[in-house]
C-alpha cells in the first residue's frame, strides 16, 4: 500500500509541476539555482485548491476520506502565518501566547482541531507539502484519519519569504470518545 501511495503522490507532484514554467538557470555545481516563488495577487484560490488537491491525492492513496477547505481554519492559519512573520520565527505559539487550538476557537471553529503544520521558506506550496510529508510528525497531521476539514494560508514578506500554515480538523460529531 505504501508503494501505491508514493506512486500516486509523486504523480500528483509531477502533474502540479506541469504548467509551462521556464527553464531554471544551472549553477556551477550542475544544480538549478534557487528562484524566488512570488505569489501574485489573485492567485490565492488557485494555490489553496492546488494544496487541497495535493493533500487529497495523498489521502486517497492511503484510502482516507478527502478533506474540504474550511474558511474558519483558513482564517486561523492566515492569522498565524502573519504572526510568525512578525515574530520572525516558525513556531506553533502566537506572539500573544495562543496555541493552535486557541486560534481555531477564536475564529469560531466548532469542530476538533487535530493539528497544525507550519513552515518558513522561499519555496512554493508543493515543495512545502513534500517537506511536510517527508517528516513523520507533520505527515501524521495531514494523514490523520479523523480529518475532514483543512485550513491553509500563508503570508509572504516583501523580500519573498513565505510563512505557511496548514490546520487539520474534524467535525465535532465525527470524533468518537475512546472506549475504556
Amino acid at each position: 500500500m505504501y508503494r501505491r501511495e508514493m506512486i500516486f503522490g509523486l504523480a500528483a507532484l509531477g502533474l502540479s509541476a506541469c504548467g509551462g514554467t521556464p527553464q531554471r538557470a544551472i549553477g556551477p555545481d550542475g544544480m538549478p539555482l534557487p528562484t524566488l516563488y512570488r505569489i501574485q495577487p489573485g492567485q490565492e484560490a488557485e494555490i489553496q485548491f492546488r494544496m487541497l488537491d495535493s493533500v487529497n491525492a495523498f489521502r486517497s492513496a492511503a484510502n482516507l476520506v478527502p478533506v474540504e477547505l474550511n474558511s474558519q481554519l483558513t482564517a486561523a492559519a492566515a492569522t498565524h502565518a502573519r504572526d510568525m512573520s512578525i515574530q520572525n520565527r516558525p513556531w506553533l505559539f502566537g506572539s500573544d501566547g495562543s496555541s493552535p487550538l486557541d486560534r481555531a476557537r477564536r475564529v469560531g471553529f466548532g469542530g476538533i482541531l487535530l493539528g497544525e503544520n507550519i513552515s518558513e521558506s522561499y519555496e512554493g506550496e508543493v515543495p512545502t507539502l513534500a517537506a511536510w510529508m517527508a517528516q513523520p510528525d507533520t505527515r501524521a497531521v495531514i494523514m490523520d484519519p479523523a480529518a475532514r476539514q483543512m485550513g491553509f494560508a500563508w503570508f509572504q514578506e516583501p523580500a519573498g519569504k513565505l510563512w505557511w500554515t496548514l490546520n487539520m480538523g474534524s467535525d465535532s460529531a465525527f470524533v468518537q470518545p475512546a472506549a475504556f
